[in-house]
C-alpha cells in the first residue's frame, strides 16, 4: 500500500475537525480533493492505520498518526524548495510557530501563490490543494505549518513542531 500525500492532508483534516461529523462531499470541497480521490485517501489511511474505524466511524489514530508524522514522514514526503515568491507563511514563518521562535535572519518559507500575504522561500506544500485548504480552516492550517516545520526545518524547529503536534493530536 502506497501513502499519497493528499492522505495525509485528509487525516489533518478528520484531526482539525475533531468530533465533529463530516461526509466525503463536504472533505471533497473542503480539501480541494475529487469524492474518488477522499475515497481512495480514507482507504489507504485505513489500511496503513493513521485511521481507524471506532463504533463505526472513522477517526484519526492519534498515537500512530503522531508517530509517522514526527518520525516518518520528513523522510517520505521532502519538501522541494525553490525562489523568492510571493506566498503563504508556513513551517516556522506560519503563526503557530512564528510566535514561539526568534526571527530567522532567512527569508521565511512560502507556500507559493500569487495572493499570499509575505515574501519568502518557495517551500512546496504537501499536497497541492493544501494551501487552499488551509485558508479554510484554521485548524488545518496550523497542523499542516507544524507538518511543514518537521518535513523541512532545522533540529531546534523540528523538535518545537514535534512537541506542539504531539500537543495538539493528544487523543480526542
Amino acid at each position: 500500500m502506497n501513502l499519497k500525500s493528499q492522505d495525509i492532508l485528509l487525516v489533518l483534516k478528520l484531526s482539525a475537525l475533531g468530533k465533529k461529523s463530516w461526509t466525503q462531499a463536504r472533505l471533497a470541497a473542503d480539501l480541494g480533493l475529487s469524492q474518488g480521490e477522499v475515497s481512495g485517501s480514507l482507504k489507504r489511511a485505513l489500511a496503513v492505520r493513521l485511521l481507524v474505524k471506532v463504533q463505526g466511524e472513522i477517526r484519526p489514530a492519534f498515537k500512530t498518526l503522531r508517530n509517522f508524522l514526527v518520525h516518518g514522514l520528513p523522510f517520505v514526503f521532502v519538501p522541494e524548495r525553490g525562489a523568492i515568491t510571493r506566498g503563504i507563511p508556513t513551517a516556522e514563518a506560519a503563526p503557530v510557530l512564528a510566535r514561539l521562535l526568534a526571527p530567522a535572519d532567512q527569508p521565511p518559507p512560502v507556500w507559493p501563490d500569487p495572493e499570499g500575504t509575505a515574501r519568502g522561500e518557495a517551500f512546496s506544500p504537501l499536497y497541492r490543494s493544501a494551501p487552499r485548504a488551509a485558508l479554510k480552516d484554521e485548524k488545518l492550517y496550523e497542523l499542516l505549518a507544524l507538518v511543514d516545520a518537521v518535513r523541512g526545518g532545522r533540529a531546534r524547529v523540528r523538535e518545537i513542531a514535534g512537541e506542539e503536534l504531539r500537543r495538539r493530536l493528544a487523543d480526542a
